[in-house]
């Protein structure tokens, strides 16, 4: 059972108080009592852990006064009020301001108990909306792998919060390397849905009957179709672009058949790489507005500025704990470089060179942009000539250098100060310019 929320009860009749309090204990709730509502707000604050309850009539500040506080408050925290016989429009009047519900005195205990169960799931489910933006803002748990403080990646993080939550269907796409599985599963992780299957199928595997084994029949010996492998939960199509006509056809109907409401969400993923050709191209038009009625698109990493540096240092930190070597230092010139790469693997690629970059400091051999010029047969040219303005080659570069020193020793503003030959205010400035907080690296 999650833990039990808390119930305020305001009342400033004594016996009310308790036997409200009483008989919601023995539900499972932890109350407090208030005989005032002044009492009341010096313990009620944003975030409240719990709902309150409240009586209208009351002397000194009364309900009413007190429901328009707490909406002050905390907009979004539910209040049940409680209303004498023929009162029944004051608290109309209380719903019109925000008040949850109400009960009319004298009121059934299974009454009370049914409205504290419906205001406490509501609210439980608001602080963990604010939690799970809170994560999303620090960049922690599964969003934490989602690296990058550049405009696009913030509203990344709140397109898969906004959409994780809304539920529905939802289209993918963005070029290779750009890491759409991560946000299906981010998708799903932070939605209503979190705990419950989420199964991946690429509609370019090869298999003799994907309509079977996608949508069934059942047959004796088989495992589910995986529509209901995932019901309740989220089934994500890799390769959408690839999936057959026929396939299509049924997918579809899969569709409209669960459109008053949906058991088996659906996240399609687009990993179309051919040049002038969309996944619009691809789909039957009924089924690509039914999939796209929700999309992201990812940016790629050639758009995504100084979050280069900062996945880079990032792989680079990773992959020397791993090899138990240490980190490449990168110069002024080769940061430039890795900005200036048009990176058509993405993300994916910069792994790669973050990894051999430290593998050949190891060896104390070559250079970032011998790495960047390897990838050159595989992937196009690695170095682009579109330029930049000085300035951003800078900041980038001295941001990137501040973090790697501050990381490399543990947060000790003296040792940083010494080795980047900086006086402490003007390491404060630039700290705060580039948004780096010394208790990250302690």
């Amino acid at each position: 059972m999650p833990k039990a929320m808390k119930i305020a009860i305001v009342d400033d009749e004594q016996d009310m108080r308790q036997s409200i309090s009483q008989w919601l204990a023995l539900s499972g709730y932890d109350t407090e009592t208030f005989p005032s509502a002044a009492d009341a707000l010096k313990g009620i604050e944003t975030g409240y852990p719990g709902i309150v309850v409240s009586d209208i009539k009351m002397p000194g500040m009364d309900g009413m006064a007190f429901l328009k506080r707490l909406m002050s408050v905390d907009s979004a925290l539910p209040v049940i009020m409680i209303t004498g016989h023929g009162d029944v429009p004051m608290a109309v009047e209380a719903m019109r301001l925000g008040a949850f519900d109400f009960l009319e005195k004298p009121f059934n205990p299974d009454r009370m108990t049914e409205l504290a169960k419906r205001a406490t799931d509501a609210r439980r489910l608001t602080l963990e909306n604010r939690a799970l933006r809170r994560e999303l803002g620090d960049g922690t748990v599964l969003m934490r792998k989602l690296i990058g403080a550049s405009p696009a990646m913030e509203r990344l993080r709140e397109d898969i919060l906004d959409l994780g939550q809304a539920d529905g269907h939802v289209l993918i796409d963005g070029e290779t390397g750009t890491g759409k599985t991560l946000v299906a599963h981010a998708l799903h992780a932070v939605g209503p849905r979190a705990g419950r299957p989420f199964l991946i199928q690429s509609c370019a595997a090869t298999e003799e009957d994907l309509a079977r084994k996608l949508f069934g029949p059942v047959e004796e010996g088989m495992p589910l179709p995986l529509v209901e492998q995932a019901r309740g939960g989220t089934l994500c199509l890799e390769d959408i672009e690839a999936l057959p006509p026929e396939v299509q056809t049924r997918l579809l109907g899969q569709l409209n058949d669960s459109a008053a409401g949906i058991e088996t969400r659906i996240i399609a993923i687009c990993n179309l790489a051919e040049d002038g050709k969309t996944v619009e191209d691809t789909l039957r038009p009924d089924l690509f507005y039914r999939l796209a009625a929700m999309r992201i698109t990812l940016p790629p990493l050639r758009q995504r500025g100084e979050d280069i540096l900062t996945l880079f240092s990032h792989y680079a930190d990773l992959y020397c704990e791993e090899y138990g070597c240490d980190a490449p230092q990168i110069a002024a010139q080769e940061a430039a470089q890795l900005l200036q790469a048009p990176w058509p693997g993405n993300v994916r690629q910069l792994i790669h060179v973050a990894e051999r970059a430290v593998l050949q400091n190891r060896r104390g051999s070559g250079s970032i942009a011998s790495l960047l010029m390897a990838d050159n047969a595989e992937m196009g040219p690695a170095i682009t000539t579109e330029g930049k303005p000085l300035k951003e080659y800078v900041e980038a570069f001295e941001r990137m250098l501040i973090d790697n020193t501050m990381r490399r020793h543990k947060g000790s503003v003296a040792a940083v100060m010494d080795e980047l030959c900086l006086p402490r205010r003007t390491l404060n400035e630039k700290m705060a310019k580039y948004g780096l907080a010394r208790a990250n690296y302690l």
